[in-house]
C-alpha cells in the first residue's frame, strides 16, 4: 500500500497496517524532522521492523536533496539476516513502483567467520581463530613474500579483490550475507573486504551493536560514517550493559600466563629481526620518536583492533620515551604483569578506583599514568613490525594492554575489584581482577554527538523512563505503543499467594522458606496439568533455580514435571535466568554501578533495581507473544507485583490487559483463570475481530480516517 504520512509518501509492502505501526511511523517521522533522537517501544508481532525500514526509506525517497543514510543495528546475525530480509521485499516493492529512482544499496556486515568463502580458512575453529587465518594470507608483508615464493599461501579471492581495484564494487540490491558469499564466489572477491569497502557508500548498513559502540571495532569499521545518518538499535532493552561490557576488561590468572607466554614469544621475534633485519626495529623507533605510532594509513588487511578508548580521549602526542624501544616495552609490559599477578593473590574482595590503583601501580610497579595510556598504541605498532599474523595466539597479552590503556585513560566511571573466588565455588580459589565501566553513557556519547539521528527502539523498553538518564540523553520523541487485538488473547495475572494461602516472592530473606519453594512447585504442576501447550519458567538467577529445583528434587515435586515434560538439562535450559549470578562478581559490580549512578546522575538505588528487574520481567514474558494470532498466559508470581508502584512500571500492552480480578490471586484462582482463558482461545481465531475495533487498515481506510480526522481518535 502507498500513503501520506503528512509530508512523506510511505510505501509499505503489505495490502493492511496496523494502526500502531501507523503511530510508530508518525512519531519516528517526527524525530526525523526534528534531527533528533528517540525511544520507541511497540510490543513484538506487531510489524516494527517493516514499519520501520519503510518510514526511513520512504522518507529518503521523499527528500532526494537531503540523502541520509541508515546505520541498523542488531544483537545477534540472524536478526540482521531478518531485518535484510523484510528490506529486500520492502525494496522489490519500491522499484516495482518507482523504478530505478527508488534502487539502493543496502548490506549487512559481520565478521569474516560470517562471511569468508575460503575454504582453508573456514576451516579454523572460532572467530579470532579465522581472522588470524585471514591474515596469515593476506597481511601486506606475506603477500610481498608471496610475490618472490609461490610455495607461501596466499587467499585467491583477496588477490582478485585487489586486482579489481575500484572495479570491485557491488551493483545495487540488497545483499544478506548469504548473498554476499555468493556475489563473492561468483566474482572470485573476498566478500568481507567487499562489504568493509562498501560500507561507506552503502545507503543502508546492517550490523552488529559493537561495530558503534566498542570502541576498539568502531574505530575501524565505522570511522567514515557520514553525521547525516539515521542510527537504529533495535531490541535494544539492554543497550546500556552493551555499552558497559564495551568498556570492561576481566584479568584472571590464565590471561596472566597466557600473557607471559605471548611477552616470550614477541622477545623471540626481537631477537630474530635483531639478527636479520635490525633496520626494521630502528625504523620503528625513528617513527615513534617522530610522534607517528603507526605507518600511515594502513592497507586494510593489516588493520588490527583500534584503540579500546574512545577516540575524543585518546592523546594525539607522541608514544612516551620509555617505551619507544621494544625491549624496553617488553620489560614495562613484565613488570605489569608481575603487578598485576601481586594483586590477584588476595584472600579479600578489594574495590578501588583507578587514580588510586594507578598510584599504586606507579609505586610499585615504576609505571605512570601516561606509559599505561599508551600501551595499546605501542603492542598494535610492535606487533605490525614484528609482522605477527597469528593474533589469536596475543589476544592474553592484548587484554592486558587494553586493561592498561583504559586504566590510564579514566579517572571516573570506573571501579577495579578483585575478588578471590566465585562466591558460588568459595572453596575454589579463582581470582578475578575487573575494571568495571559503570557509566554506559561514556561509550554511546560518540553516536549521539556525532549522528542526525538516533533511534533506541524494543518490544520491551519499561519502565522507558530511565534509558534517558542512564545513557545521559535528550529524546525528541519518547513513545510506548499498545497492541491492537481482535480478541483478549493475553492473560497477565499476579499470583501473591499459594493453595495453603501462604505469601509467595523471590524476594531474598523469603527464597530459603520450604513454603515458598513448595508452593512455587505446586503452582508448575498444576499448571502444566492444564496448559495444553509449553510453559517456560523464568528465575531472578541461575542460584536460586539451582536451589529451588534441588529442593523440588529431594521432595518429589519436581519429578511429576520433567518426566512427563522435558529432562531437566533441557528444562534448565528453558530458564532464560535474567542476569542473576551468571556475571562473576556481579553484586559488587553492581553496587559500585549503583554508587555511581546515585552520585553522577541522581539515580537512586532502589528506582535502578525496580527498572533492571521489571526490564527483565518483561523481557521475559513478552516471548509469549510471537504474533496477533498468538495467545499467551504471563503469571507474575510474587507478592512484591500487588504493588501499584512496583505493577505500573511493567509495557502498557501488558498493563492494558491486566483486570482488577486478576491481581493478588492464590494458585487455585489462578488455575481456575488459566481454564477459561484456554478455554476460550481454543475457538476458531476471526481475524477480523468482533471487538468492534478495526485491527487492520487498508489503504482506503487510512485515506477515509485521514479525510474526517478519525485517525486522531485512533492514534490517541
Amino acid at each position: 500500500m502507498i500513503f501520506k504520512l503528512e509530508d512523506v509518501t510511505v510505501y509499505f509492502p503489505y495490502d493492511n497496517i496496523y494502526p500502531e505501526q501507523y503511530s510508530y511511523m508518525l512519531e519516528l517521522k517526527r524525530a526525523l524532522d526534528a534531527k533528533g533522537h528517540c525511544l520507541l517501544e511497540m510490543p513484538t508481532g506487531t510489524g516494527k521492523t517493516i514499519a520501520l525500514l519503510s518510514l526511513i526509506t520512504s522518507y529518503v525517497l521523499s527528500k532526494p536533496e537531503n540523502p541520509v543514510k541508515l546505520i541498523y543495528c542488531t544483537r545477534t546475525v540472524h536478526e540482521m539476516e531478518k531485518t535484510l530480509a523484510e528490506l529486500k521485499l520492502l525494496h522489490n516493492y519500491q522499484t516495482r513502483h518507482l523504478g530505478p529512482a527508488a534502487k539502493i544499496l543496502a548490506i549487512g556486515l559481520s565478521s569474516r567467520k560470517n562471511l569468508c568463502v575460503n575454504s582453508r580458512v573456514l576451516a579454523a575453529e572460532n572467530r579470532d581463530s579465522v581472522d588470524a587465518a585471514c591474515r596469515k594470507r593476506t597481511a601486506s608483508w606475506v603477500r610481498a613474500l608471496a610475490a618472490e615464493n609461490p610455495n607461501i599461501e596466499t587467499c585467491e579471492f583477496f588477490e582478485n579483490y585487489e586486482k579489481a581495484a575500484s572495479a570491485a564494487v557491488l551493483p545495487p540490491g540488497v545483499y544478506t550475507l548469504q548473498d554476499l558469499r555468493a556475489f563473492g564466489k561468483q566474482q572470485g572477491w573476498c566478500p568481507y573486504f567487499l562489504a568493509r569497502h562498501m560500507v561507506q557508500f552503502a545507503n543502508v548498513v546492517v550490523y552488529s551493536y559493537q561495530y558503534l559502540l566498542d570502541p576498539k571495532v568502531a574505530g575501524i569499521i565505522s570511522k567514515e560514517m557520514q553525521k547525516e545518518s539515521v542510527v537504529v538499535f533495535d531490541e535494544a532493552h539492554n543497550i546500556d550493559n552493551v555499552c558497559i561490557e564495551a568498556l570492561s576488561v576481566s584479568v584472571r590468572r590464565q590471561t596472566l600466563e597466557g600473557a607471559t607466554r605471548n611477552l616470550s614469544r614477541i622477545n623471540q621475534e626481537i631477537e630474530r629481526f635483531k639478527a636479520t633485519d635490525a633496520g626494521r626495529l630502528r625504523a620503528e623507533y625513528n617513527r615513534l620518536v617522530e610522534g607517528l605510532a603507526l605507518r600511515g594509513n594502513l592497507p586494510i588487511a593489516d588493520a588490527w583492533l583500534s584503540n579500546p578508548a574512545l577516540p575524543s580521549d585518546i592523546l594525539k602526542e607522541a608514544v612516551p620515551g620509555n617505551i619507544r624501544r621494544a625491549e624496553h616495552f617488553l620489560h614495562v609490559l613484565r613488570r605489569l604483569v608481575q603487578y598485576l599477578r601481586g594483586r590477584l593473590e588476595t584472600e579479600n574482595v578489594e574495590k578501588e578506583g583507578p587514580v588510586s590503583f594507578v598510584a599504586s601501580i606507579t609505586a610499585h610497579a615504576g609505571i605512570d599514568q601516561k606509559t599505561l595510556r599508551f600501551c595499546y598504541e605501542r603492542l598494535h605498532s610492535l606487533m605490525l613490525t614484528l609482522e605477527i599474523t597469528d593474533t589469536d595466539e596475543f589476544l592474553h597479552i592484548q587484554t592486558i594492554c587494553d586493561f592498561a590503556t583504559l586504566v590510564g585513560t579514566y579517572t571516573r566511571g570506573f571501579s577495579i575489584i578483585i575478588e578471590p573466588f566465585d562466591e558460588r565455588m568459595p572453596h575454589i580459589p579463582d581470582p578475578v581482577l575487573q575494571l568495571s565501566c559503570h557509566d554506559a553513557s561514556l561509550a554511546v556519547k560518540p553516536v549521539f554527538d556525532r549522528f542526525q539521528s538516533v533511534v533506541i527502539t524494543s518490544g520491551t523498553l519499561s519502565p522507558i523512563d530511565l534509558y534517558p538518564r542512564l545513557l545521559n540523553f535528550h529524546p525528541v520523541v519518547s513513545r510506548s505503543f499498545k497492541m491492537s487485538l481482535t480478541r483478549d488473547c493475553i492473560c497477565p495475572m499476579v499470583l501473591t499467594r499459594g493453595s495453603d494461602q501462604l505469601p509467595v516472592s523471590t524476594k531474598f530473606d523469603m527464597r530459603s522458606d520450604p513454603g515458598v519453594a513448595r508452593n512455587y512447585g505446586k503452582l508448575l504442576v498444576e499448571m502444566v496439568s492444564i496448559v495444553p501447550d509449553g510453559i517456560v519458567c523464568f528465575f531472578v538467577s541461575y542460584s536460586y533455580m539451582d536451589e529451588i529445583i534441588a529442593t523440588w528434587n529431594d521432595s518429589g515435586i519436581l519429578k511429576d514435571v520433567v518426566e512427563t515434560t522435558l529432562a531437566l538439562d533441557n528444562y534448565r535450559k528453558a530458564c532464560d535466568c535474567g542476569r542473576g549470578a551468571v556475571f562473576f562478581s556481579v553484586a559488587r559490580i553492581l553496587l559500585a554501578r549503583l554508587e555511581y549512578l546515585r552520585d553522577t546522575f541522581q539515580i537512586k538505588e532502589g528506582d535502578f533495581l525496580t527498572f533492571d528487574a521489571l526490564r527483565q520481567a518483561a523481557q521475559c514474558v513478552g516471548r509469549v507473544i510471537r504474533s496477533k494470532a498468538d495467545y499467551g498466559m504471563m503469571i507474575f508470581a510474587d507478592k512484591r507485583y500487588s504493588r501499584h508502584d512496583k505493577r505500573s512500571k511493567l509495557p502498557g500492552w501488558i498493563l492494558s490487559h491486566l483486570r482488577d480480578a486478576h491481581l493478588n490471586l492464590s494458585t487455585d484462582m489462578a488455575l481456575h483463570i488459566a481454564r477459561e482463558f484456554l478455554r476460550k482461545m481454543a475457538q476458531p481465531y476471526d481475524k477480523a475481530g468482533s471487538i468492534g475495533r478495526k485491527t487492520l487498515l487498508s489503504q482506503a481506510d487510512l485515506e477515509k480516517m485521514t479525510n474526517d480526522g478519525s485517525i486522531n481518535e485512533m492514534l490517541y
